[in-house]
């Protein structure tokens, strides 16, 4: 895991690079089919990774690839996000990251994300723990749900979907991108974050590798562990906890 630590250091800092000469809020941007956004820096980010992340017989899952069936029979398989947030990145907004996650034999087991807007580098491997720009963290250990810090999605908000919540005694605050949601609760600067909508692996694999790093629990719509590197990489939803509260939050949502 070691290795892979800097593996996922380096990719991310020559990332940062490759991200340099774009200017958030100030970036031309189209749509995917599907209607997702894109961007050249999310293009050339995917470039960067793919160049430095996969060793021989190693697999890769990215937003920005096209998929690809030989993933399935890899043990280690890399699922990237170039830009998670790209919504935000293309506002302005500073909640945007590069997320880069690894998953062996269908776990994540190690995992980074950089969010250069607030140069914030979140680093996690199974056996090592998580720092925060170098600095060692983890997971809070709250055990009241009442007050406790919850991330919300900011789309997700603006659509209602959770407006059930804002009458239980949590604190929510709405942010961007889900990959730095899960590495703010994987440094313990959030007691929680959860979205009941779909999404892909690479939204989520380097924020679950955080997590479980920094001692924290994460788990599917079905009260389940996620496996990663499936034939479809779109997941119901998913949750993630400080491990105290774990028990509280699947009441809350009304998961076994």
């Amino acid at each position: 895991m070691n290795d892979a630590l800097i593996r996922i250091e380096r990719a991310l800092r020559e990332a940062s690079r490759a991200l340099a000469p774009f200017t958030p809020g100030k970036v031309d941007a189209r749509l995917k089919e599907g209607g997702d956004p894109v961007t050249d820096a999310d293009l050339a980010v995917n470039v960067v990774l793919r160049d430095l992340l996969p060793e021989a017989g190693d697999g890769w899952l990215s937003e920005e690839t096209t998929d690809g069936e030989e993933r399935l029979d890899r043990r280690r398989v890399w699922v990237v996000d170039p830009v998670d947030g790209t919504r935000e990145f293309i506002a302005g907004i500073p909640e945007w990251c590069v997320s880069v996650g690894l998953v062996e034999d269908g776990v994540p087991v190690a995992g980074g994300i950089y969010a250069p807007s607030r140069d914030q580098m979140i680093l996690g491997a199974a056996g090592h723990g998580v720092t925060l720009n170098g600095v060692p963290g983890g997971a809070t250990q709250t055990d009241d749900l009442r007050g406790a810090l919850v991330l919300a999605s900011r789309s997700e908000t603006r659509r209602g979907e959770w407006e059930h919540f804002f009458s239980t005694p949590i604190s929510i605050r709405n942010v961007g991108s889900i990959a730095y949601k899960l590495g703010l609760v994987g440094a313990g600067l959030a007691d929680a974050t959860w979205t009941l909508e779909p999404k892909h692996e690479w939204d989520v694999a380097a924020g679950a590798a955080l997590v479980l790093a920094a001692g924290g629990s994460v788990f599917g719509v079905d009260g389940g562990p996620v496996r990663f590197n499936q034939p479809d990489p779109l997941l119901p939803g998913f949750i993630a906890t400080a491990p105290r509260i774990e028990k509280q939050v699947r009441e809350l949502l009304g998961i076994r």
